[in-house]
């Protein structure tokens, strides 16, 4: 079985590859989805998807939104693209800024509820959501965001599938965030166990069009 991994496109290629109207905004559709998603599963109260454990045991050490967290921790996994050769692009700026201002926006809006299956139908589209929106601004094709540049990395270097490396990051993250103090749940596992596989369903849908480039890379799933 192979999975899809998308062209690697320079900073300039990602700009002249067409189209750019229509992929900035299925960019920014993505972003803000993901970032909404992220508040779902925050207010769904069943137990917070690794990254976001991290942000809030992060949150809980320093003067800082659960949103601007989110920024400045993007800002930072930057760094770590230096050894994969990652590319940042349009779209790996708009990410670390985008996402934590909806996040916070979506905070903002919800509420807890105090029905259990609506908490959990909040969990589930936050984590099939969270998955669709990751591949919408990936299948953009204007930079992945900063935590994903780092699957995206190893998937290149390495062949392996992508949920097999993003499930061993979510996981390893995960862990980092509960000894700072972030909250762990139900949702928690069910996301590390599942994002993996939902993101590679949606990605091979969600790819704009391109000029004089490939439809992407096959890689074992």
């Amino acid at each position: 079985m192979t999975a899809y991994a998308p062209p690697a496109l320079g900073s300039l290629e990602q700009l002249r590859a067409g189209h750019l109207p229509s992929r900035v905004v299925q960019l920014l559709v993505g972003l803000v989805l993901y970032g909404f998603t992220m508040a779902l599963m925050v207010r769904a109260d069943l137990g917070l998807d690794p990254w976001d454990v991290f942000h809030q045991g992060v949150a809980t050490h320093v003067p800082l939104t659960f949103g601007q967290v989110v920024i400045v921790t993007g800002a930072v996994v930057l760094l770590l693209w230096i050894p994969l050769r990652q590319v940042p692009g349009l779209g790996t700026v708009l990410n670390v800024v985008v996402i934590g201002l909806a996040a916070d926006a979506g905070i903002a809006l919800m509420e807890r509820p105090d029905e259990l299956w609506v908490r959990v139908v909040m969990l589930v589209l936050g984590v099939v959501g969270n998955g669709l929106a990751a591949a919408l601004y990936i299948g953009a094709h204007l930079g992945p965001g900063p935590r994903d540049g780092l699957w995206l990395g190893l998937l290149r270097r390495t062949r392996h599938s992508v949920r097999v490396l993003r499930t061993a990051l979510e996981l390893t993250v995960l862990v980092i965030g509960f000894l700072l103090g972030g909250t762990v749940g139900l949702g928690t596992v069910l996301y590390a166990v599942l994002i993996g596989p939902a993101t590679q369903l949606f990605l091979p849908f969600t790819q704009a069009r391109l000029a004089d480039h490939g439809d992407g890379d096959r890689v074992a799933a």
